[in-house]
């Protein structure tokens, strides 16, 4: 009896689920019509690549009653406090399954910084990391045809003339858990800020899937965590570059107007004196193992 009451208690999960940007947390919820509880969570953490002695925990009075931030409490004891219920921690939940050592990496980065400046100040590392792990993506990139488009905000040609590439010389990875929470509220795409990664094309090929998305890339992942952990990588806002996801192929709900990419609000024109910086480039020998396990 109580398990049933506890189901029935628990916020259903709309059909916003069938969108492609919510294919990989949709696999994560394995066809579940409610939000998973927190033990179900921590059972799919506990064999989760790279999560051990870590588990989430109700975000209560009583847990708070540490003192201890956020990011702390991970990095101390293990504990991802956690509002059951709450779409934002759950879409940060299910991040945790599918890229904890990512995750690790940046509360690694976060705590050193507070410990060095304390609390009430954040530095541009902090700042950085922050927009990416609540609104950032990995697009893994193999053409500098492609990356010359997006540094101009020429979003016609990136998404339009282009549009063939996505899924052979360019593919995304969500990671930030706020993308997710506010197109379900919103019921558009939102823009993430986007880490650029520096990839052979036929890497891309061998893991891309839906046309456009890498749900997950171990190795690589591994390569940024510890790029994260040493301060070469996320280390000022200005690293990350915009990507309007409704302009990704297939991703916008409903028909393209001919200006579509001119005067939709989300495709903003380069600003003036904006220069990014180049993309990170990943180990050469992870491009080749992805090519020799065909994985």
């Amino acid at each position: 009896m109580g398990r049933e009451a506890d189901i029935e208690t628990r916020p259903t999960i709309p059909r916003w689920i069938d969108q492609p940007l919510f294919t990989d947390v949709a696999e994560l919820l394995d066809g579940a019509d409610a939000y998973p509880s927190l033990d179900e969570l921590n059972r799919r953490l506990s064999h989760a690549p790279g999560a051990n002695e870590l588990r989430f925990a109700a975000q209560t009075t009583e847990l708070q009653a540490d003192g201890l931030h956020y990011e702390e409490r991970i990095a101390r004891h293990g504990v991802i406090s956690t509002r059951e219920g709450n779409p934002h921690d759950l879409f940060n939940a299910l991040v945790w399954l599918r890229h904890a050592p990512m995750k690790r990496a940046m509360n690694a980065r976060q705590v050193a910084d507070i410990a060095r400046v304390g609390r009430k100040q954040r530095t541009r590392g902090q700042c950085a990391l922050t927009h990416f792990d609540e609104a950032g993506a990995i697009v893994w990139i193999a053409s500098r045809e492609l990356l010359a488009a997006w540094d101009a905000h020429d979003w016609k040609r990136l998404f339009g003339a282009h549009r063939g590439d996505w899924g052979k010389r360019i593919a995304i990875t969500v990671i930030g858990h706020a993308l997710y929470e506010y197109a379900l509220m919103h019921g558009t795409m939102p823009v993430a800020k986007a880490l650029a990664v520096e990839v052979d094309a036929s890497a891309i090929a061998l893991r891309c899937e839906n046309a456009s998305t890498i749900s997950v890339w171990p190795e690589a992942e591994q390569f940024l965590a510890a790029e994260i952990v040493a301060g070469r990588v996320l280390a000022d806002p200005q690293e990350l570059r915009p990507l309007p996801l409704a302009g990704i192929p297939c991703w916008h709900a409903g028909a393209q107007p001919d200006d579509f990419f001119e005067t939709s609000p989300c495709f903003r024109p380069l600003r003036a004196g904006r220069r990014y910086p180049s993309p990170t480039v990943l180990e050469p020998r992870l491009d080749r193992k992805a090519e020799a396990t065909g994985a």
